[in-house]
């Protein structure tokens, strides 16, 4: 099975497609293979690019946004078809647990790859201003390191 990791938020324009754009860069750097992608757990925004602000915030530190927002499906959550799955706040786990129909062992609250110091979300800075986009992505720096460390570690004990 080839590695790969589904980031997901509730509109898929905010927090998962700048986790997936930190990710894919890292996952380039490292000359490594991955499928990194995002989704959403509602569809409002199914069709959109990420969110402006998010875009400028991570252009800024050298990511590219190349997705387009999508609703998260129950295939998504099939052992098998995602290696990691990967949730932004409590209450998108909350969703992601009450959709799958299986196993839920691969699927993660994205804080649980942060320091206890953190907070478990990573807050949803639609609403706020460009600092929030600014700590979110401070945020995805320090976690999705250490779920590509991660993703390698459970390839090795396969």
């Amino acid at each position: 099975m080839s590695k790969s990791v589904l980031f997901v938020c509730l509109g898929n324009i905010c927090r998962s497609p700048a986790a997936e754009a930190v990710a894919r860069k890292l996952v380039f750097n490292r000359s490594a293979k991955a499928t990194i992608a995002s989704a959403g757990t509602i569809g409002a925004h199914t069709g959109a690019v990420p969110d402006s602000r998010m875009r400028t915030a991570g252009e800024a530190r050298g990511y590219r946004f190349l997705s387009v927002a999508r609703q998260i499906a129950r295939e998504d959550l099939v052992v098998g078809k995602n290696t990691l799955v990967v949730a932004m706040d409590r209450s998108n786990l909350a969703d992601l647990l009450r959709i799958a129909t299986g196993p839920t062992d691969h699927i993660f609250l994205f804080g649980e790859f942060l320091d206890e110091k953190s907070t478990p979300d990573v807050p949803d800075p639609y609403y706020g201003g460009q600092q929030g986009f600014e700590a979110v992505l401070d945020m995805l720096e320090r976690g999705c390191p250490k779920i590509l460390d991660f993703l390698d570690r459970s390839d090795r004990s396969s």
